[in-house]
Order: structure tokens, then sequence, then C-alpha cells
């Protein structure tokens, strides 16, 4: 009777387990979009570092499975594209070049607008990033954009002048047209016949080889990936500084649907991202530089007095960006002064007061 039992036991053991639902992973799909290429410092580590992290941590629950679809090099949307491609649900999850829409993100220039300050891409990153964060009128921008944001990146360590010939100071601009990508190109107004010319990085190299341009201002990291060496052979380096340029975000439709688990990963590790491209920009710095001029190119140093003259040609762009917000009722003087606290708590107070012109 005893033997009996156990076996009914048994089988009745077995037909619970077998009969007990497994449930799987749910798959969700993300379409991920930038109009750079691959070889881009920023995509590179989207691709081997986001997409992968995400993917450990949500293993980790295995509650969810991500399919990712990555469209980059103008597959889906050009560079300038990203914002309107995410806004529209092209793609799900998009790294925005925010410098190209000053009017619809204008906070996002808050590092552009103060130049000559900091010159470390990790303390900027995480400064303009801590601000957004802070500050809801940042996040509203987004919003209007039908985003959601998740981190600012930081993919140089300064912009420096790259030339078709050698400059030795601020004289030998006058009569120069200088490639710029946005609100750097407010840089050139105090420089006296000095014109800025609108561009983007992945057409700089055309623009300098066609003749369409003299100068472009970029990084030494992104002068190595473009080989930027073979038509401007000439780097003046005058450490413009440190400036934001990528912003992670998420279509908010999408984002409404996503579970809260995922939500949360995809929060952490864009933080994470933030972090890791602005070491790597700072890890690369040096090296690129050497790459510049085994490849042909000459670094030439501005000199302090230059640098000085340069800074203070400059209209007080930052000012008027902070009163520009301001009337709009964001608190834009509030964040220029808060950025530069930040800054300057790390170690960067630079040669221009840029908070001075605030009323």
């Amino acid at each position: 009777m005893k033997h009996w039992l156990k076996s009914a036991a048994l089988a009745a053991a077995i037909t619970s387990v077998f009969s007990t639902p497994v449930f799987s992973a749910q798959t969700i799909k993300a379409v991920v979009i930038d109009g750079y290429p691959a070889r881009a410092l920023w995509v590179q580590e989207f691709s081997n570092y986001f997409i992968p992290e995400v993917d450990k941590r949500l293993a980790k629950t295995a509650n969810y499975i991500m399919d990712w679809q990555e469209s980059y090099g103008g597959s889906i949307v050009k560079p300038k594209g990203v914002l309107e491609g995410v806004k529209l649900g092209l793609g799900d999850i998009g790294i925005v070049t925010t410098i190209f829409h000053s009017s619809k993100l204008p906070s996002q220039a808050l590092a552009a607008v103060t130049p000559f300050v900091a010159v470390d891409a990790r303390v900027v990153a995480k400064a303009v990033d801590e601000i957004a964060k802070e500050f809801p009128a940042v996040q509203n921008e987004f919003d209007k954009q039908n985003q959601v944001y998740l981190a600012t990146g930081v993919v140089l360590d300064t912009y420096q002048l790259f030339s078709k010939k050698a400059l030795h100071s601020l004289s030998d601009l006058k009569g120069s047209k200088v490639a710029g990508a946005g609100m750097n190109l407010r840089y050139l107004e105090g420089i006296e016949g000095a014109a800025g010319v609108r561009g983007g990085l992945t057409n700089f190299y055309n623009m300098l080889q066609t003749g369409l341009v003299d100068q472009a201002m970029l990084w030494p990291e992104a002068a190595k990936t473009f080989k930027i060496a073979e038509v401007a052979p000439y780097m003046l380096e005058a450490n413009l500084g440190s400036v934001n340029t990528k912003t992670v975000t998420v279509n908010k439709d999408y984002w409404k649907k996503l579970p809260d688990e995922v939500k949360t990963v995809l929060q952490e590790v864009a933080v994470d991202y933030r972090d890791r491209l602005a070491n790597i920009a700072m890890e690369r710095a040096e090296s690129s530089r050497t790459a510049y001029v085994k490849a042909g190119g000459t670094i030439i140093a501005l000199s302090d007095a230059d640098r000085l003259l340069w800074v203070n040609a400059i209209p007080d762009i930052a000012a008027q960006w902070a009163e520009d917000l301001d009337k709009k009722g964001e608190p834009g003087a509030k964040m220029l002064k808060a950025y530069l606290a930040k800054l300057k708590a790390a170690g960067y107070s630079g040669i221009r007061d840029w908070s001075a012109g605030l009323n």
C-alpha cells in the first residue's frame, strides 16, 4: 500500500511539473537610428556597448528580450533628420545631434555658448546631463518633439581649427571661410574678415577639398576618423572647449508601451553610455593628435594672448542665450549659472566669465 502511495505521489508530482505553464520572455523590437555612419565613435559605442549592456541587464530577469534593428549612415534619416525621424516614429531610439536644432532644443546649446572654459568631455557631459535632469525646461523641449530624454553625450575633448594653410595667429584668419556645425559658427563673429559656413562632420572633408571653406572646426578624434589631414594638414590648437552634441532619445509613443523594467534599464545604461563616450573621447584625444601628425598633419599652438583676444571678441552669446530662454518663461540665467558652477567645482573657470553679462 505504501509503495502504491509513493508511486501515486511521484506520478502526481511529475504531472504537476509538466502541466505548469512555462512563461517565455517577451520580445520587444527597437529600431535605432542615426544619420552618421557606423564608424562614428558614438555609433560604434552604441552598437558595441549600449545594446549589449541593455541585453545583459535584461537577461538577469529573463523577462524581456530586445530585437534590435540598427539603421545608420542615412539608411532611414540623414544626420540632421534624427530628431524628426524619432518624432515621427521612423526610429524608436535615436542619437540626436542637437547642435543642428538650436531653435527646437535651445537648452542643449548650454556648453556651446560658453567656449574657452572646459576641455574635458567627462566634466561637460556630466554637468550638461545633470542640468537636463534638474531643470524640467530641458526635457520639455524634447517632449514637444514627441521624445523622452535619456542622456547627453559628449564625444569631443575640445574643438580645434583644422586648416588648409598654416595659421599662427588670429590675423591669419582674415578672409577665411570656416566650416562649423552650429553655435560654434558664432565664435567667428568677432574675428575680422572670417566668415562661417554651415556644414556637418560628414561633409567637412569635401568642403575643404573643393575649396568651399579654408578651415573647419572639429576635434582630433573626428579628424583622424574622417582623414581630415589629407585636406587640412594644419591644426591650430586653440582649445575652444568641449561641447555636448549627442543626446539619446526615445519616441514618446514607443516609450509609453515599454515595461517599467525595460525603461529603467534604458535610462541606467544611457548614463553609463554617456560616461563611457566621454572617457573614450579623452583617452583618444592624445592618440588622435599623434595619428593626425603621422598622417601628415602639423599642430601649431595658438598663443595665450590670442586665445584671450579671441574669447573676448566673441559676442556675449551666453547672456543672449539665457535672455532668450528667460523671455520664454524658462530659467535660462539660472541654468547658465548652475552649469558654470558645476564646471568651476570640477576645476574649470575659463578665461572669460560667461555669467558676467547676465541682468
